[in-house]
């Protein structure tokens, strides 16, 4: 997080409060599953066959839907080069905007499908050289490093090194804080508002 510019860091802020927002309606309208925290679904999946669970095919076609979303994603970026990240925000939109439609047409389960590809195609505007730089729906990889950067400080390294991390941590509790309360409200229109929002950011990201 400290190698990126400010506006990055405000956007990568800004998009795991996204991906906590998408997570907290799709939580609530699967009845327990997760739409960009995938190490959830993973023991979804392994209960679910372990007990001969409906939610063993559930959980496991959102983890596909998932690892799409970040395939096309990768395609596009090595399409766009210099507008990579723009193009990949607005696939989010796009996807996210899919899931909106599909939500409101009664079509619940493909509307979140929609929506778990782009969480997983939201993972790489961040990525470089292969690599995810900055995660911003697996919390519990940075959860992971401010304690290590905690653990720096406390054996005399920079003091405040842990803060850009716990920020995305916040985000994204902020965001499914937001998700939860719009749901009695708007239900899966609360998708519309997640497109909207990511096709903001791509207009800001590379500015």
């Amino acid at each position: 997080m400290h190698d990126h510019p400010r506006r990055d860091q405000a956007i990568a802020a800004a998009l795991a409060a996204l991906a906590g927002y998408v997570d907290a309606v799709g939580f609530i309208a699967s009845g327990g599953l997760f739409i960009s925290f995938m190490s959830g679904n993973n023991t979804r999946l392994g209960i679910g066959l372990a007990q001969a669970s409906q939610f063993a095919a559930l959980a496991g076609s959102l983890l596909a839907a998932f690892v799409a979303g970040v395939t096309l994603a990768t395609l596009i970026g090595r399409r766009l080069n210099s507008t990579r990240r723009r193009g990949q925000l607005l696939l989010v939109a796009a996807l996210l905007g899919g899931g909106f439609t599909l939500g409101q047409a009664g079509f619940i389960w493909p509307g979140l499908l929609l929506a778990a590809m782009a969480m997983g195609a939201e993972n790489c505007v961040f990525e470089a050289g292969g690599d995810v730089r900055i995660s911003l729906t697996f919390m519990t990889g940075n959860l992971v490093k401010i304690g290590q950067r905690l653990a720096l400080a406390l054996s005399g390294g920079p003091t405040l090194a842990f803060l850009p991390w716990l920020l995305l941590w916040l985000a994204m509790i902020g965001g499914a804080v937001a998700g939860a309360l719009a749901w009695p409200v708007l239900g899966m229109a609360n998708l519309g508002i997640a497109a909207a929002v990511a096709a903001g950011l791509a207009l800001l990201i590379d500015l």
